[in-house]
Parts: C-alpha cells; structure tokens; sequence
C-alpha cells in the first residue's frame, strides 16, 4: 500500500512537467482560490477563446434570434482578448507557450453542439456558455487577483468585467 501511494505521489509530482498543473486541470485550485501559473493561465485562457468563438460561430447560424445576437457578440469579443493574450505573448512581456487547439473536453463540447439543431442546439449553447463563462470568470479573477506575472495580472484584471457581463447574459439565455 505504501508503494501505491508513494508512486502516485510520484506522478501526481511529475504530471506538471507534461502539461498544465495537475491541480489547475482537476479544479482543486480553483476550489482552493489558488492562482493558476502563467503557463496555465495562457494555456486555459486561450483554449477558452478558441472554444468561445469556434462554438459561437456555430451558434450564429443556427440559432434563435437572441441566442444569435449573443453569439456575434462572442464571436467579436473573444477575437479581441485572443488578439490580446497573442500580442502580451509574442511580446515577450509573458512567458508562455499558446495552444494550437483547444482542449479535448472543449472540442468534444463542440462536436455535441455541431450534431444538434434548433431548441436542442439552442438549449446546449446557452448551457456550454454559461459553464464555460463561470470557468472564465474564475480563472480571470484567481490570476488577475495574484498572478505573478504583472502584465498578464493587470490584463486579466481588465478583462474580467467582460466575461462577468458575458456570463449574465448567458444565464439569461439559460432560463
């Protein structure tokens, strides 16, 4: 038994070194209102975006008249702090490398999405939006609050107010 959980000690040690921190990707930090590192903050921030206006794109289409008007403005908004995040990182003001996709979990959202069409596309957008916008503010707030890199923080502080409006708009979407 002591082998077991010093070797899971072990990779739960190692797991970093591979990808973004294992507490960042499970949530416990979140949980724990620990701030993500930089590397994963850019990381999440930027697979965000990607799903936010890959996923609105979608929903410009085919959706309702107010899922629509909402989607466009994700689509515009998300462009802009993707833009955002990619100039603070080729400028070498952060330290950080960008995704080239977003994640696993994000694109499987968007395949679900992709296989659905009126009031059940309608219902799931609003539904992945509101998630997705929740997950956002919090990580915005956790970096922007104690992020240790002062560019990014200071950034992350000024965007935070867009995706807190973001997320009201959609849980109105979502009654």
């Amino acid at each position: 038994m002591n082998r077991f959980i010093i070797a899971s000690l072990a990779l739960s040690l190692a797991v970093p070194a591979f990808a973004q921190s294992a507490a960042e990707k499970t949530g416990v930090n979140s949980l724990m209102g620990v701030p993500p590192k930089t590397e994963d903050f850019v990381k999440e921030a930027a697979a965000s975006d990607m799903f936010e206006v890959a996923s609105s794109k979608l929903a410009a289409e085919r959706g309702d008249d107010a899922t629509k008007a909402f989607a466009q403005q994700m689509v515009a908004d998300h462009q802009k702090t993707s833009g955002e995040l990619k100039a603070l990182v080729s400028g070498g003001k952060v330290k950080a490398t960008l995704p080239s996709a977003m994640t696993s979990a994000q694109q499987s959202m968007l395949d679900k999405l992709n296989g659905l069409k009126g009031e059940d596309f309608n219902k799931q957008y609003h539904s992945d939006q509101e998630a997705a916008h929740e997950d956002a503010v919090d990580l915005f707030k956790r970096y922007g609050d104690e992020g240790d890199n002062p560019e990014l923080k200071a950034w992350a502080a000024k965007t935070r107010p867009a995706l807190e409006h973001h997320l009201q708009m959609a849980k109105e979407l979502n009654k």
